[in-house]
């Protein structure tokens, strides 16, 4: 009996015991630093200068002369409305089309297929979408070269703002285009977790057309796990830099850019009018999220009559066909933008003479890439570098913290998620300016810490997000098998966990890394002019009148996030070429 004790006794132990050190018992709060204190101290060093106080620039005395002086600038109002037009009309925009593809092409082939198309739209920066979009809706552009002169009869490009207009109608359809494919991925997802089969048998059992049975039982139900992605679409469309300088009005611009401006001003007196315009523009997204609250709850109290009706909707002639042509044709026609701005860039970096109207380049060459040869080497290593730096950091907090949901048995609640997603909610322009001069005091503006710092506030949640739900769905009995054979917590996430879920761990780096390439304030803030990226330098070329020197930009831009995606792919696939029964999950 007493050697069987100590046979027993000497035996590995199980999972559940407490191992000497679990190094994922502080991840969590160590995120959650890394968030908080950066967009604390952020939006602090930003509210102080709106109301006139910041020492280093002689302003000692609180008041709101910086607001009088803020109101006072020509062009403000113009500013506002473009930015609240451009916003909510391309949020509105995208979420409509998701709805009416959702409920009209569910049945499909192409709502299943569509998802091969998503991650390519999703790792394309928005720099280089909107420069993609550019070339292709210009007087110049592709889209009219096609019709010209045989259908247009423009000898000559037209004299038409189709890009650049007052209105921001190009940056409206080029956030709506770029944004539309992060919403249809999301509630793509949240349609798994919805459960919607049976509910839209039973309501088809009962004689409901298929679209009237799509909003009627999923919608209801998709619509609150898509919230807060809706609510970082809106705001990220009130806020947006890189693709507004590009697609926006320029006299004025939007607010974000307008700010932009003033932050970089010669005269430093207009620092504290930044202040207060990048407060404004806090306002007005925080404005923008309450007003689309109050308008759910005021749809859904109009709705309910119609939902608890009992209208079958398949009486109506065609309705099911007309819902699914038009969900199908802005759907097919927003991602066919996205494409073909990819092709327009393609096209551009490898032409050398392209004149209006041919439709195809007369004669190519590679002599742009050769003269940009030595920039695009740098300032391709600083992307890349900066891109692996943040990726990887990011995924080992976000490994920790799912795995500390593990370990403890305790999943975050609501509250964690909304800090989760606190970076995409309140605008870059509204924080960065605080977080720079806090770099600045701590004598960190300029050097890899602040930039690789600044990249992880964004990255993270995408790959929190692309990350958690394969994480937790993983099927528990493989975890009980390896306790029951005595593998302890750190055998059980090497040797089971992370070997099985090696897709979702690739797909959500190459999501991270594509978000961090795209980055443009962060690197423009904290790299303190000194550090210059393929997005730094894609958005500075836009003003210029080279297309094919542009188009080299923003095509290498675009092609290392399609490159990691790739990778993302074709990695598990060749290493579980000969263990099929060991294939990472989808």
């Amino acid at each position: 009996m007493g050697a069987t004790l100590r046979r027993l006794s000497a035996a590995p132990r199980l999972a559940g015991a407490a191992s000497p050190f679990d190094w994922t018992r502080p991840v969590p709060a160590l995120t959650l630093a890394l968030f908080l204190l950066p967009i604390g101290a952020g939006l602090l060093g930003t509210l102080l200068p709106a109301f006139g106080w910041q020492p280093g620039l002689a302003g000692e005395a609180p008041g709101l002369a910086p607001w009088r002086a803020l109101f006072d600038q020509p062009g403000l109002e113009r500013s506002v409305l473009v930015t609240l037009v451009s916003g909510i009309g391309a949020t509105l925009a995208a979420f409509a089309i998701v709805v009416a593809f959702c409920a009209g092409c569910h049945r499909s082939r192409l709502f299943r297929r569509l998802r091969l198309v998503l991650a390519p739209l999703l790792a394309v920066p928005h720099a280089a979408a909107a420069i993609g979009l550019a070339f292709l809706i210009a007087p110049s552009g592709l889209l009219v070269r096609l019709v010209s002169p045989w259908a247009s009869g423009w000898a000559l490009p037209p004299d038409v703002a189709s890009v650049n207009d007052p209105w921001g109608l190009a940056l409206t359809l080029g956030l709506t285009v770029k944004e539309l494919p992060f919403l249809l991925l999301m509630t793509l997802g949240a349609l798994g977790q919805v459960g919607a089969r049976e509910p839209l048998r039973t309501a088809r059992s009962l004689g409901y057309g298929p679209t009237t049975a799509w909003l009627k039982t999923v919608l209801p139900a998709l619509y609150p796990l898509i919230r807060l992605p809706l609510y970082a679409v809106l705001a990220f469309s009130l806020s947006v830099v890189d693709m507004a300088i590009i697609l926006g009005p320029s006299t004025p611009p939007s607010l974000a850019v307008l700010v932009l401006r003033w932050f970089y001003d010669p005269d430093l007196s207009l620092r504290f009018v930044a202040a207060a315009g990048a407060t404004l523009q806090l306002g007005l997204v925080a404005a923008a999220i309450a007003l689309w609250a109050l308008g759910e709850r005021l749809v859904a109290r109009a709705a309910r009559p119609w939902l608890a009706g009992g209208g079958r909707g398949g009486d109506w002639p065609g309705g099911a066909r007309l819902a699914d042509a038009a969900g199908r044709t802005a759907a097919l026609g927003a991602v066919g933008l996205g494409l073909a701005s990819l092709l327009g860039i393609a096209l551009w970096s490898f032409a050398w003479r392209w004149r209006y109207p041919d439709v195809l380049p007369t004669s190519w060459s590679l002599e742009s890439w050769r003269r940009q040869l030595e920039g695009l080497g740098a300032t391709g290593g600083t992307t890349l570098a900066l891109g692996l730096c943040a990726t990887v950091i990011a995924l080992v907090l976000v490994v920790g913290c799912l795995e500390r949901e593990q370990r403890g048995g305790r999943r975050p609640g609501r509250g964690a998620l909304w800090l989760l997603y606190l970076p995409l909610l309140a605008p870059q322009i509204g924080f960065l300016f605080g977080v720079q001069v806090l770099a600045v005091r701590l004598d960190l503006a300029g050097g890899w810490l602040a930039l690789v710092w600044s990249h992880l506030l964004f990255v993270l949640p995408y790959v929190f997000l692309a990350l958690a739900e394969p994480y937790r769905s993983l099927d528990p009995r493989y975890g009980r098998a390896a306790r029951c054979l005595g593998a302890g917590p750190e055998r059980l996430l090497w040797r089971i966990r992370l070997p099985m879920l090696l897709r979702p761990l690739l797909f959500a780096a190459a999501v991270g890394f594509a978000v961090s390439v795209g980055q443009y304030l962060p690197t423009l803030f904290l790299g303190a002019g000194r550090v210059a990226t393929l997005t730094t330098e894609a958005v500075a070329l836009s003003a210029g009148g080279d297309r094919r020197v542009l188009a080299v930009y923003a095509f290498l831009q675009a092609l290392l996030p399609l490159l990691g995606f790739l990778a993302a792919i074709a990695l598990p696939a060749w290493l579980f070429r000969r263990r099929r029964g060991a294939r990472a999950p989808q």
